[in-house]
């Protein structure tokens, strides 16, 4: 059958078939022995926000971020119950005032309850861009103390396997494949 649709085509092509076909087997029998030489290939899971939280640096630096979230909350509660102490006003004085005064009294109220809901906006872009900026500074930490481990126990490849909070990458696995302690060693070693 080969032979057959060899003979059909010209000479060249046939000659550039069965070289790709050779190439194809050798690399082939290649990979197989490469395969054989290799015969242990180690895969390692990791927890990063576990490295974050229970790390010394990472549960600093996440109580810091806790800190200033909660002191932006504070002065948001404390705007609020300004706002909510001059609705109040507002509305018991409304019979009494006029017109204008009670114009003038509603838009006031407006305009600070607009500039609180932009203050709350800018807080929480604020503190979305922390968080951003340390899960990717955390995240380079933890690679280089994963990198040390991996390489110090002949793991191939190590796996972010993911959390209760986070997207669960890795459904299963033996409990000698998590790094995640030594890895918390590691990053308590290099940073304090």
């Amino acid at each position: 059958m080969m032979k057959t649709l060899l003979s059909n085509l010209p000479q060249p092509q046939q000659l550039c078939i069965i070289l790709i076909t050779g190439l194809c087997a050798l690399a082939f029998t290649g990979e197989l022995a490469f395969a054989a030489k290799k015969s242990s290939f180690r895969v390692g899971v990791i927890d990063p926000q576990a490295v974050i939280e229970k790390s010394k640096a990472g549960s600093r630096a996440l109580a810091g971020l806790k800190e200033h979230a909660q002191a932006r909350e504070t002065v948001m509660k404390n705007d609020q119950k300004e706002l909510e102490k001059l609705q109040e006003e507002l509305s018991s004085a409304s019979a009494s005032l006029g017109d204008e005064e009670k114009k003038q009294r509603q838009d006031r109220f407006s305009k600070k309850f607009q500039d609180w809901q932009k203050r709350g906006q800018e807080f929480q872009d604020e503190l979305a861009q922390k968080q951003r900026e340390l899960v990717q500074e955390y995240m380079q930490k933890i690679e280089t103390a994963t990198k040390t481990v991996a390489k110090r126990h002949g793991f191939d490849i190590v796996i972010d396997k993911g959390s209760k909070s986070t997207l669960k990458i890795v459904l299963y696995h033996r409990d000698g494949l998590d790094l995640t302690n030594e890895v918390i060693k590691e990053f308590n070693k290099r940073y304090k």
